[in-house]
């Protein structure tokens, strides 16, 4: 295997969710102090000696996590308790898919590679001692 340049960013945020066919806990809505390690690769690095400067990851993504998932509550499209916080104007996000870490991460990890970010893993902790993956 060819050596690779990584670098990662770390971002926080919080959000709420509840997950849909499931008996535990997290049946029940509830929030995380969520934080998200994006690592990026390269094969070599730029004219700067770089993979990526990590205020482009700020930018970039960051941005993105804090305007769309930042204190959202992320709902599946199916939950019904999302006619009754449109009602009541509160923000959330709904997704097609059951809102667990593991898909979380890889909606993180997808929107980082529509905008050309060379990702290769995204990292969702949910709590200090639990994270997901989802990567190449």
């Amino acid at each position: 295997m060819p050596s690779t340049y990584r670098v990662t960013k770390r971002i926080d945020f919080c959000y709420g969710h509840r997950l849909l066919r499931y008996e535990g806990k997290c049946k029940n809505l509830h929030g995380h102090n969520g934080l998200v390690e994006i690592e990026l690769e390269s094969a070599s690095l730029d004219d700067r000696g770089m993979v990526i400067d990590f205020e482009e990851i700020k930018r970039g993504i960051k941005s993105w996590i804090d305007a769309e998932l930042d204190h959202r509550m992320i709902l599946c499209q199916d939950d019904p308790i999302i006619a009754c916080l449109r009602e009541r104007q509160e923000p959330f996000v709904v997704v097609d898919f059951n809102p667990t870490a593991e898909n979380i991460a890889r909606l993180i990890f997808d929107y980082a590679a529509s905008r050309g970010f060379p990702v290769v893993q995204v990292r969702l902790w949910e709590t200090p001692t639990s994270f997901a993956a989802y990567g190449k």
